[in-house]
């Protein structure tokens, strides 16, 4: 299983530890994700996804994970995700509709 935020994207990232003597040596900086269950207002379930911290608190802001699902590019998103967004998005439009 990847080190990527199924949201937002963020993966590994890549640095130096560095010694009081000036030594530098590779080291990798991990995001710190977490296995999380989001409701779907739109889908009227749970989705469990491994969502890092920051991504969480983006969702929570923006106004849950529908919301989060209709502002953000596909492009950040992962395959679980985007399939999540185009649900959601018929969804939305089936529901204008029965109310127009």
């Amino acid at each position: 299983m990847s080190r990527i935020c199924e949201l937002t994207g963020k993966g590994r990232q890549v640095g130096h530890n560095v010694s009081h003597a000036n030594n530098k040596t590779k080291r990798t900086f991990l995001p710190n994700l977490q296995n999380v269950t989001l409701m779907s207002e739109a889908l009227e379930r749970s989705i469990r996804l491994r969502v890092s911290t920051h991504g969480l608190r983006s969702v929570e802001h923006v106004g849950g994970l529908d919301n989060w699902l209709l502002k953000t590019s596909d492009d950040d998103l992962s395959l679980r995700a985007r399939r999540l967004k185009r649900d959601v998005k018929k969804k939305a439009v089936a529901a204008a509709a029965a109310a127009a």
